[in-house]
């Protein structure tokens, strides 16, 4: 007999059985089933090679042209079966969620069949699974529905020939109660990446006297013979029998086959048995030792086993909630989503770690991924989860998900019920719970007003930020407009390396004039994030360290008044951009600030000192040239023409503005409003120098005189001084 590769094309999972995923619950005792001898060395009954075969018919040919020819196209069967084994797949792991799948298929079949069977409706349909070192093979056998003669050679013979497709093809359009996991038709084939030769028995529902061993070496033939019904324990079933390979040996180990049975296949409705053998010692009593020692009260040890409730726990509280969502008969999704009470370890160092598995994806109850990153935008990457539809496409080896319409509603559902849980988190009385929240994964928030356009005004009621009249306590945006005086026409805020350093801000005095609050943005995302969010209910969001503010765009008195500063103060103004040349763009006279002297913002289109730092950091780290990044971001000088230091200033350019000491005067002004306003000093020495000299009465050199002792003298010169007094000579 011969494969039909009547579709070898569609190449995916899914062969003589099915696929499927569930918890396994696996039982471990002495013996869980009889060993069952391989049948491999008995005479093989009719063998038949692999010729070249039909790949694809071409369509017919029109009658009407008499020199119009219909070929078929061939193929190398071998090579074909060589692609699917050894291409296919990216992990050979996988070999063991495709079998258990189709088992899990077949046992479906025969639940669903059963309904009009009484005999096999008293039978329970199981999985069970033993690895036999010594004869180096790994047995899968099912209690399912089986296969007669005539569907092995259908089945196994034909590549990417699903039964389970055809099974449920044969269903119609009914509402089954039968959830079939196998489609493609060549998970079957996948035994070959651990084995050498595959040996199916198998004994059908319809005919439970016979029974019929199928067996290749996926080279170029396969072999059926008919076989003894009671090598299947079962009324029916299949029974798989590997002949593992040489560098296969570690499937033998009953722990790994846990291992991925708890990993691929966990979800599967029916139990599956792994054969385990363990050793226990009896105890014997040794009365001579005991005899002389009292009796101790032996306690009972209570274990609490996690069993699946373990599995969706990380961190000291949660928050998990439900998905399920149907859009007719297009797409149907459950989903179990939950807010870890702490930051997952892995994403503390980084926050879109991507080695970080967060949700685990099943198709029809098949583990299929935990990598993917189209289920949920990378900014709920600290929201974990299981995730289960049938309707999701993937390639052939159910390991790639492809993109597709269906992806993008359950995706948008997801981020909806995602949000749903930050909100009912927010909303609670304790809100020590959603600060919480917010100092574990507020980040992510942020990176989501940056990335998601459509929940972007959701996501902004979230946020939370100090300000400069909340003190040590958060303040929300809602609370912020809540609490606006009348007249106040925007949000502002400013920014700084932490709320400390982001409140010596000068510019704040311009809005706490007004009664404005202010918020602080202390880390370099959150001036990202505000330039993204713009507004918010109808407020616009501004940088109150831009130039480009405006508190009385209205008032044309106020305008006539910062015009006649200017032009008092024309003298400072000239002075200030003479000696600053190449450091400010412009200086212009502010009428808001009241305390400080001077103030740095920067223009419409700059960056503040704290996003200057971090892409200067970038830059450095990538090996890109830094100056263009200082030329872009020239500061503007606002002065204060009210504060004294700025009419000494006008005094001293007055009586000599040719002097050093002027000059230096003007640079020290410019030193301190940078550093109040958040910026680094690029020349400390420079600046030390200038702060000496001022410390220091002398003009000439700036050094401090050395103290000269003078003895005071007495009036009675026989008294001898006892002690000197000291007395500074300027």
């Amino acid at each position: 007999m011969k494969f039909s590769p009547s579709a070898v094309l569609a190449l995916t999972s899914g062969a003589f059985l099915a696929s499927t995923t569930a918890f396994l619950v696996p039982t471990t005792t002495h013996k869980a089933f009889g060993v069952v001898k391989p049948t491999s060395s008995r005479p093989i009954a009719a063998t038949a090679s692999f010729p070249r075969s039909t790949l694809l018919s071409s369509t017919t040919a029109d009658k009407t042209e008499a020199t119009s020819e219909t070929y078929e196209f061939t193929s190398d069967v071998g090579r074909v079966m060589d692609l699917i084994i050894n291409s296919l797949y990216s992990d050979r792991d996988i070999f063991l969620r495709e079998l258990v799948s189709n088992a899990a298929d077949a046992c479906d079949k025969k639940r669903f069949l059963s309904i009009t069977d009484d005999a096999a409706a008293k039978e329970e349909p199981n999985i069970r699974i033993k690895a036999n070192a010594d004869d180096n093979t790994l047995i899968i056998e099912d209690a399912g529905v089986g296969m007669t003669k005539d569907e092995l050679i259908n089945n196994l013979g034909k590549i990417a020939q699903s039964g389970t497709r055809a099974f449920v093809q044969a269903l119609g359009e009914g509402t089954a109660d039968v959830n079939l996991i196998g489609q493609f038709g060549v998970g079957f084939y996948s035994a070959y990446l651990v084995a050498d030769k595959v040996t199916v028995i198998t004994k059908s529902m319809q005919d439970p006297n016979k029974a019929y061993q199928w067996e290749s070496e996926a080279d170029s033939s396969y072999s059926i013979k008919e076989v003894s019904p009671d090598e299947i324990e079962a009324s029916s079933g299949t029974k798989l029998i590997l002949h593992l390979k040489e560098d296969a040996s570690t499937y033998l180990d009953a722990t790994k086959i846990q291992e991925l049975l708890q990993r691929y296949s966990e979800f599967i409705e029916f139990p599956i048995s792994v054969w385990k053998e363990k050793t226990e010692y009896k105890q014997v009593e040794d009365e001579e030792a005991n005899k002389n020692l009292k009796e101790r009260r032996r306690g009972t040890q209570n274990e609490n086993g996690t069993g699946n409730h373990g599995r969706i726990r990380n961190g000291q509280q949660s928050k998990a909630d439900l998905v399920e969502t149907s859009q007719g008969r297009q797409v149907e999704c459950k989903a179990i989503l939950y807010i870890p009470g702490m930051l997952p370890f892995e994403l503390s160092k980084d926050m879109f770690d991507e080695n970080s598995r967060n949700i685990r994806l099943y198709v029809k109850r098949v583990f299929i991924n935990d990598q993917f990153d189209d289920l949920l935008p990378r900014w709920l990457k600290f929201v974990k989860g299981v995730v289960d539809s049938n309707d999701l496409p993937l390639n052939v080896s159910r390991e790639i998900l492809q993109k597709s319409k269906v992806l993008s509603i359950i995706n948008k559902r997801l981020v909806r019920k995602s949000l749903d849980m930050i909100r009912e988190i927010a909303e609670t009385e304790d809100q020590s719970q959603y600060i919480m929240f917010w100092n574990n994964f507020g980040k992510y928030l942020k990176v989501g007003i940056i990335e998601d356009d459509k929940n972007r005004k959701e996501i902004a009621e979230y946020l939370r930020f100090f300000s400069a009249s909340s003190g040590d306590e958060y303040t929300s945006l809602d609370k912020y407009i809540e609490n606006m005086p009348e007249g106040q026409k925007a949000i502002y805020y400013v920014t700084g390396d932490g709320k400390e350093r982001a409140a010596m801000s000068p510019v704040i005095e311009k809005l706490k004039s007004r009664g404005y609050d202010v918020l602080f943005a202390t880390e370099p995302l959150d001036e990202i994030m505000f330039e993204s969010l713009r507004t918010f209910k109808d407020f616009d969001v501004m940088d109150a360290a831009k130039d480009t503010l405006k508190l009385d765009e209205d008032d044309e008195e106020a305008a006539k008044r910062k015009e006649e500063l200017n032009r008092e103060n024309v003298d400072v103004i000239n002075y200030l951009e003479t000696v600053l040349s190449g450091k400010v763009e412009k200086v212009s006279v502010s009428d808001l600030l009241t305390d400080s002297p001077a103030a740095l913002v920067q223009g419409a289109y700059g960056m503040s000192p704290s996003m200057q730092r971090y892409m200067r950091a970038q830059n450095v780290a990538s090996g890109v040239d830094v100056s263009a990044l200082n030329s872009m971001n020239k500061v503007c000088m606002e002065i204060n023409p009210k504060h004294p230091i700025i009419k000494d200033l006008n005094r001293m350019i007055k009586e000599d503005k040719e002097s050093k000491s002027t000059e230096d005067f003007a640079k020290l002004l410019f030193d301190v409003a940078g550093m109040t306003s958040g910026y680094d000093i690029d020349d400390m020495s420079s600046f030390a120098q200038r702060v000496m000299k001022l410390m220091s009465t002398q003009e000439d050199d700036g050094t401090v005189p050395e103290a000269e002792v003078v003895a005071e003298k007495k009036e009675d010169p026989e008294e001898e001084p006892t002690a000197a007094e000291v007395e500074v000579i300027e």
